[in-house]
């Protein structure tokens, strides 16, 4: 955990601590499969004719912010925290995850197979971590998504589209009655998008949020803009697929709407799920979760929880207490044991 906070990992920059998690597999005897900075392996007695369990967390970091008071690439014992960059989102995860897999490797009596997937450019959502992964793998039954979640249960986790809107207008002077203002426009449009609510809620995750982010227009102060373009953030819930959200949007603005990208999808897993139960029998709470992981690139389903806070990641002097990562392991593998084994 220390090498993995003082080696710089920043997404699409992972592969010293790809090298890291690889040196550690081979001083374990563990065979793994590499692909660009993601690392995979398989528990030592797979059997295809089982089913399979996904372990996964990210090895890639944010760049630190500039409030940070200690050093990001020191690895800080203090009081029970550590601290850097990277301890709490999502490095305790991804090495409680691991100690969870080499718990289980040479088991023989498992009635699933346990794959462990230490990957990349999670925090970009990026094209070259776990979505290069998946197609190297067998079909996955469920999923365990390790990120900070107080190893409290997210049974749901809402998608992400990322819209961006442009409102045409027409240039004229200022100064007279001329032209057609773009941004009186997008105006409109963006009013539209504040009151607008989708009419399906969803029981774990609630109702679609948008938010316009950015918007931008003008050349100089006495130039009637002839385009504003805006974007906007929209977290959609299990009740609605990303190409419906957009379709409705498209029908209520003037403004032209491209979508970044649809892979990002909502994702869930059911709450009488084998997992999810053993996790409530330990007093752990479900709930839906606003932000978007790797699960958004799963299509089995899956259940996102770890040691750390939300709350903690991103942050300046970033941290984990050592006794979250300690009852992280334990509970990932009582979970476990109550469904691999039965």
């Amino acid at each position: 955990m220390k090498n993995l906070i003082e080696t710089p990992s920043f997404s699409k920059e992972e592969a010293n601590t790809a090298v890291l998690i690889a040196e550690f597999f081979k001083a374990k005897n563990i065979p793994f499969q590499q692909k660009k900075n993601n690392i995979w392996a398989y528990n030592l007695h797979f059997d295809q004719a089982k089913p399979t369990i996904l372990l996964n967390s990210h090895h890639d970091t944010v760049k630190p912010n500039k409030s940070w008071t200690l050093d990001p690439f020191k690895a800080i014992v203090e009081k029970g925290k550590l601290y850097g960059l990277g301890s709490n989102d999502a490095g305790g995860c991804l090495v409680s995850l691991i100690a969870t897999f080499c718990y289980f490797f040479e088991r023989e009596d498992l009635t699933y197979n346990i794959a462990i997937a230490t990957t990349a450019e999670e925090e970009i959502s990026g094209k070259e971590g776990l979505e290069i992964v998946v197609p190297e793998l067998p079909d996955i039954s469920f999923a365990i998504v390790g990120e900070p979640t107080e190893m409290q249960l997210a049974v749901a986790e809402k998608g992400l589209l990322v819209l961006d809107c442009t409102a045409a207008g027409k240039s004229g002077h200022a100064a007279r009655e001329e032209g057609d203002n773009a941004i009186y426009k997008a105006l409109k449009d963006i009013s539209w998008i504040t009151q607008y609510q989708f009419p399906k809620v969803s029981p774990t995750l609630g109702p679609i949020k948008m938010s316009v982010t950015i918007i931008n227009a003008g050349t100089q102060h006495n130039v009637i803009p002839d385009a504003c373009t805006f974007t906007i953030d929209v977290r959609v819930t299990d009740q609605y697929e990303l190409e419906e959200v957009i379709t409705v949007i498209q029908a209520n603005i003037q403004s032209e709407v491209v979508a970044r990208s649809i892979r990002l999808r909502p994702s869930s897993i059911a709450m009488d799920h084998p997992i999810v139960q053993q996790g409530l029998k330990l007093g752990r709470a479900a709930y839906g979760s606003p932000t978007t992981s790797d699960q958004a690139l799963l299509d089995c389903p899956s259940l996102k929880m770890g040691p750390g806070q939300s709350a903690r990641s991103h942050s300046a002097d970033e941290f984990i207490y050592l006794h979250e990562i300690e009852e992280g392991i334990t509970q990932y593998i009582t979970m476990l044991e109550g469904v691999v084994t039965h």
